[in-house]
C-alpha cells in the first residue's frame, strides 16, 4: 500500500515540511494465523497487570519491603505496568477493530512511550545490579551507601535521564518530511521504520546516528555494567570461606540475573541477526522481547524472592481470614 501526498511527484529541493494526517501501521499483515499471537498478546497482558499490581501492592503494604532495594522492585513494577500499557492495547485494537492507522501526533506519542518505559527497564536493571553490587562486595557498607534517600535519587536519575534520548529520537522525527509512503512495516510507531519513510523526502543522516547512538547508550553501557559488577560480585563470592553464607548471596542475585537475561538477550540476538532475519519473524521477535518481561519479571520475583514470598503469604493470609471471618462468627450463633 502507497499512500501519496497531493500533488507531490518531486521529492528534491523540499522547503516545508510535510506531516501527514495519519500513518498506516502494518502490523502483522500476511502472517498467517495471526489471531492466535492477539490472543496470546491479550493474555499476557492481563498477567503483566496482575503480577506487577500484586507486587507494588505488597511492597506498599508490608512494611517490611520498606527497604531501599525494594523502591527499585516498585519502579521496576511500574515502568512494567506502563511499559505494556504503552504497546500491547494498541495492538488489541488493530487486531479486534482493525484501526491500524494512527494520527501523526498519537504516532509521535507511541513512540515516546513505548521507547521511554524500555529505557526505564534497562536502567532500574541497572539499579538493582548496584544494590546486589554493593551488598554482597561491601557489606558492611551497605546500609551507608544503600539508603531510601539514594534510592530515590537512583530512581529519579533514571526517570530523567530516560527523557533525553526518547526525546531526541522524537525531535528529529519532527523535523522530516514524509511525501510517499506512510505503511509503518512494525507493529507499533517504529523509530526505524518511521524515518526511513521520510528518507527520499528528507535528510535522514541524523536519524540513522542516533538510532545507532541510542541502542548503546541505552542497552549496550548499561549491560557492560551489569556485566562488569557481577564479575566482582563472582570475585567476592570466591572469598567468601562459609558455604551456607555463599549459597545465601548466589540465591540474591539469581532472581536480578534472571531478569537481566529476560530482558537483555532477546534484544542482543534481534539487534545482531536483524540482517539474517525475515521482517516478520523479526517484527515478532521484537514484539516478544517487549512484552514477554513485564509478565515474567513478577513472578521471577515472588518464586525466587523468599523474604517477598514470605510477604506475599501473610497478605494473602490476612485477606482469607477477613474474607472467612464474618462466616464464622455467623456460624457459631
Amino acid at each position: 500500500m502507497n499512500f501519496l501526498t497531493s500533488d507531490l511527484n518531486q521529492t528534491e529541493n523540499i522547503t516545508t515540511i510535510i506531516r501527514p494526517p495519519y500513518f498506516y501501521i502494518s502490523g502483522f499483515t500476511g502472517i498467517p494465523h495471526m489471531e492466535y499471537y492477539y490472543v496470546f498478546l491479550c493474555f499476557v497482558y492481563i498477567i503483566s497487570l496482575m503480577g506487577n499490581t500484586f507486587v507494588m501492592i505488597i511492597i506498599y503494604v508490608d512494611r517490611s519491603l520498606h527497604s531501599p532495594k525494594y523502591i527499585a522492585v516498585f519502579n521496576l513494577a511500574l515502568t512494567d505496568v506502563c511499559e505494556s500499557t504503552a504497546q500491547v492495547p494498541k495492538l488489541l485494537d488493530m487486531f479486534l477493530f482493525g484501526r491500524q492507522f494512527i494520527s501523526y501526533d498519537q504516532c509521535l506519542a507511541n513512540l515516546f512511550f513505548v521507547f521511554f518505559f524500555l529505557t526505564m527497564q534497562s536502567f532500574n536493571l541497572i539499579i538493582l545490579s548496584y544494590d546486589r553490587l554493593v551488598a554482597i562486595c561491601f557489606p558492611l557498607r551497605y546500609h551507608v551507601l544503600v539508603t531510601h534517600r539514594s534510592m530515590f535519587q537512583l530512581t529519579g536519575a533514571a526517570w530523567f535521564g530516560s527523557l533525553f534520548p526518547v526525546l531526541i529520537s522524537v525531535g528529529l522525527i519532527t523535523r522530516l518530511s514524509f511525501c510517499r509512503s506512510l505503511v509503518i512495516n512494525s507493529y507499533f510507531c517504529d523509530h526505524g521504520p518511521l524515518f526511513r519513510l521520510a528518507a527520499p523526502c528528507s535528510n535522514v543522516l541524523p536519524n540513522i546516528i542516533i538510532s545507532y547512538l541510542n541502542p548503546c547508550l541505552v542497552f549496550y553501557i548499561p549491560m557492560v555494567f551489569i556485566i562488569g559488577s557481577y564479575i566482582c560480585i563472582s570475585h567476592a563470592l570466591v572469598t567468601i570461606t562459609l558455604p551456607q553464607d555463599r549459597h545465601k548471596a548466589i540465591k540474591t542475585c539469581s532472581s536480578h540475573l534472571i531478569l537481566v537475561a529476560i530482558f537483555y538477550l532477546p534484544i542482543t540476538v534481534t539487534f545482531l541477526l536483524q540482517s539474517l532475519i525475515p521482517t516478520n519473524l523479526r517484527i515478532i521477535n521484537l514484539s516478544l522481547t517487549s512484552v514477554l518481561p513485564p509478565m515474567l519479571n513478577p513472578i521471577v520475583y515472588v518464586l525466587k524472592t523468599e523474604d517477598f514470598k514470605e510477604s506475599a503469604n501473610r497478605l494473602i493470609r490476612r485477606v482469607f481470614q477477613r474474607a472467612v471471618g464474618p462466616v464464622k462468627s455467623t456460624s457459631n450463633h
